[in-house]
């Protein structure tokens, strides 16, 4: 007697189910191998981009209103000694014409910044990407790269948003920059122009911005067959380079 035929059954799940946008997010800080492993499958990365324009706009616009951007571009410039000492020497109504100036520019950049930090992001991750693959022969894609990047740079979005909530809070106004808006580095304890270079290699040493490094070596890992050390050296590398780098350009032109 012939078998019944067999009927197929629904096909086995391959792998974890694929996190939600917020869930991504949220994992980013809590559990980031379950962000930066989903971000192998589905490499978007807008989520998190618009919520750094959110909190980089809510920033701007308190400061602007608690503050002012002509009290912003003054402590600004007090930072660079030859910029400020050019201003001094011009006539009092032409001082004023520039200050204002200034801080129309002040205020156009910042709220464009975004779209220039998107630029910078971009730089980084093909830098990275070129790294990864040509010193460490990583099996990742430039999208993934990008996003992981991003997704990284949700450490320092938290940074922006404590800065947010300390200048809507009352903020001294003779301290803040956008620059170096809060107290998560040894530089925000300096006058910068004391040492430009020193200011500027001190705060890069920013508890937020080493948690964004950090959580880009591993997501590297997480991604690709890399080891763990290897992506630390190539990110820490790399930060390394741009500080030193940063701080020699800001010196030459304070």
């Amino acid at each position: 007697m012939a078998a019944a035929p067999v009927l197929p059954g629904p096909p086995a799940a391959s792998g974890n189910a694929p996190l939600s946008e917020a869930s991504r997010i949220v994992n980013t800080f809590v559990a980031p191998s379950k962000t930066f492993t989903d971000l192998g499958h589905n490499a978007s990365w807008w989520g998190p981009f618009l919520l750094m324009v959110v909190i980089s706009t809510a920033l701007v616009y308190t400061a602007g209103q608690k503050i002012g951007f002509r009290k912003i571009t003054e402590t600004q410039m007090q930072s660079q000694p030859k910029q400020q000492a050019r201003l001094e020497q011009l006539p009092a109504d032409q001082r004023e014409q520039q200050l204002e100036r200034a801080a129309k520019i002040t205020q156009t950049i910042s709220f464009v910044f975004p779209v220039i930090s998107l630029i910078i992001l971009l730089i980084i991750a093909v830098l990275l990407f070129a790294t990864f693959k040509l010193a460490a022969g990583a099996d990742v894609s430039f999208k993934v790269a990008l996003a992981i990047v991003i997704y990284s740079n949700l450490a320092l979005a938290l940074k922006t948003l404590l800065a947010t909530i300390s200048v809507a809070a009352g903020a001294s106004p003779d301290s803040f920059t956008f620059q170096n808006p809060v107290a998560t580095n040894p530089g925000y304890v300096m006058t910068p122009a004391d040492s430009p270079f020193l200011y500027s290699v001190l705060s890069s040493v920013d508890i937020f911005l080493i948690w964004t490094l950090v959580l880009t070596a591993l997501g590297f890992t997480y991604v690709s067959k890399v080891k763990r050390g290897t992506a630390f050296a190539i990110v820490f590398g790399w930060w390394a380079v741009f500080t030193l780098l940063g701080a020699a350009l800001g010196a030459a032109f304070s």
